[in-house]
C-alpha cells in the first residue's frame, strides 16, 4: 500500500485498547491517527493520560504518546479524523451498542472488541479463519443504517478462543457435546497483579456472563447468512460450559471433552487441526498465524509459560488429546486472551475486511 489507513482507538486508555496501540505500532497497512476515551481524559495527551496504568510490556509507541485524546461521545469531530476505528470503550451494553451505531451512520467502519453487538442479528462475528463468510451480511446492515460504507463487526467472546477453533477444525466429525471448562487470565477482566492482589495465590469460580457466552456464541459463528440475518446453527454441538478465573496475566487455558456424531481416531483428529487453514492464511494477512492451530505431544504441554505467544499469540495451542469413558475424547486448548482473544482478533478481522473492500480511505 502506498498510504496507510487512518485508524481511531475508542477506549484507547483500557487494556484493550493498549493492547491495540501495541499491536498495531509499525502496522503495514494501518496507522494509529486518533486516540479517543471518556471525557476525564479528553485533552491530555496518550502519555499522560496511561501514566502508571501503562500494562503492556513494551513501552508506550513513541508515535502516539503525544496524541491527545479526544472525547469518545463527541462522534462527529472523532470520526472525521479516520478512515475506521476500533472500539475498547467500557460503558454499558446499551451505551455501547448506541455509541457503535453513532460511529456507523458517520460512515465510519467499527471494528469492535465488545460484547454489546454481538447478538445483533446483522451484526457479523466472526474469528477470520472460521466464518469469514459472514462478513456478507454487512450489506444488509448498511442498508438498516443507511449507510454506504458504514458498519459495525465484532470478535467473539476471548474464551472460546481455547477449543471453538479446535471443534470447528473437526466439523466433518459432527461434534454432538461438548463439556468445556475454561481457567481464565486476569488481564481478561482489565486487570494486572497489581491492579488485583487478591487474585494471588486464588481461584474464583465465576466470571459473570462467560458461561453463557461460552455455550452460545460458537453456535452463531457455526451458523449461516440467510435472508439478510445470522442464523444461529441448530445442528451445531451441544455446550456447556464452567468459566474459572485463575492466577495468570495472559492465556485462557481449556479442559474439553466431546462426543462425535462420527467418532473419529486419534490421527485424524491431529491430522485436521494441523493442517487447518482459512482465508487470512490464504490472503496472508499481516497478523495471520501461518499455523493455526498446533498439537503438541508433550504430556505436560500447553503450558501457559511457554506457549502463549505461540505465532505472536495468533495461534492456538492443543495437548493431551486423549479417549475419555464418558465422551470419545479430551482435550486441552491454549489461547492468548488479548492478542487472538480481542485486540489481535480485531486486527485480523479488520485486516480480512480491508483485503475484501469492505474497509478503505474514506477518500475513495
Amino acid at each position: 500500500m502506498s498510504e496507510k489507513l487512518r485508524v481511531g482507538i475508542l477506549g484507547a486508555t483500557g487494556m484493550v485498547g493498549q493492547r491495540f496501540i501495541a499491536l498495531l505500532e509499525n502496522h503495514p497497512w494501518f496507522e494509529v491517527v486518533t486516540v479517543a476515551a471518556s471525557p476525564r481524559s479528553a485533552g491530555k495527551t496518550y502519555e499522560e493520560a496511561v501514566e502508571g496504568r501503562w500494562k503492556m510490556t513494551t513501552p508506550i509507541p513513541e508515535a502516539v504518546k503525544k496524541l491527545v485524546l479526544k472525547n469518545v461521545n463527541e462522534v462527529e469531530e472523532v470520526a472525521s479524523t479516520v478512515d475506521f476505528v476500533f472500539s475498547a470503550v467500557d460503558m454499558s451494553k446499551d451505551e455501547i451498542k448506541a455509541i457503535e451505531e453513532a460511529y456507523a451512520k458517520t460512515e465510519t467502519p467499527v471494528v469492535s472488541n465488545n460484547s454489546a453487538h454481538r447478538w445483533t442479528p446483522d451484526v457479523p462475528m466472526v474469528v477470520p479463519e472460521l466464518n469469514p463468510e459472514h462478513f456478507d451480511v454487512i450489506e444488509f446492515q448498511k442498508k438498516r443504517l443507511g449507510t454506504t460504507r458504514g458498519f459495525i463487526a465484532v470478535k467473539p467472546n476471548c474464551s472460546i478462543q481455547s477449543y471453538a477453533p479446535a471443534l470447528f477444525a473437526l466439523k466433518e466429525f459432527e461434534p454432538k457435546e461438548v463439556v468445556v471448562s475454561t481457567y481464565q487470565a486476569i488481564s481478561g477482566a482489565g486487570k494486572t497483579f497489581k491492579d488485583w492482589p487478591e487474585m494471588v495465590e486464588n481461584v474464583i469460580p465465576f466470571i459473570g456472563g462467560e458461561e453463557e457466552k461460552s455455550e452460545k456464541e460458537p453456535l452463531k459463528i457455526w451458523g449461516k447468512v440467510e435472508d439478510g440475518v445470522i442464523k444461529t446453527a441448530e445442528d451445531g454441538p451441544k455446550i456447556t460450559a464452567h468459566c474459572i478465573r485463575v492466577p495468570v496475566l495472559n492465556g485462557h487455558t481449556a479442559s474439553v471433552f466431546v462426543k462425535f456424531g462420527k467418532k473419529p481416531t486419534k490421527e485424524q483428529i491431529i491430522e485436521k487441526w494441523e493442517s487447518f487453514s482459512g482465508e487470512p492464511q490464504k490472503l496472508e494477512l499481516p497478523s495471520a498465524p501461518k499455523q493455526f492451530i498446533r498439537y503438541m505431544t508433550e504430556d505436560n504441554r500447553p503450558q501457559v509459560k511457554l506457549d502463549v505467544d505461540f505465532e505472536n499469540g495468533m495461534g492456538v495451542s492443543m495437548g493431551r488429546l486423549e479417549e475419555d469413558s464418558l465422551f470419545d475424547y479430551k482435550f486441552v486448548g491454549l489461547s492468548h486472551n488479548t492478542v487472538r482473544g480481542a485486540a489481535g482478533g480485531a486486527v485480523l478481522c479488520a485486516e480480512m475486511l480491508k483485503a475484501k473492500g469492505y474497509i478503505a480511505a474514506k477518500n475513495q
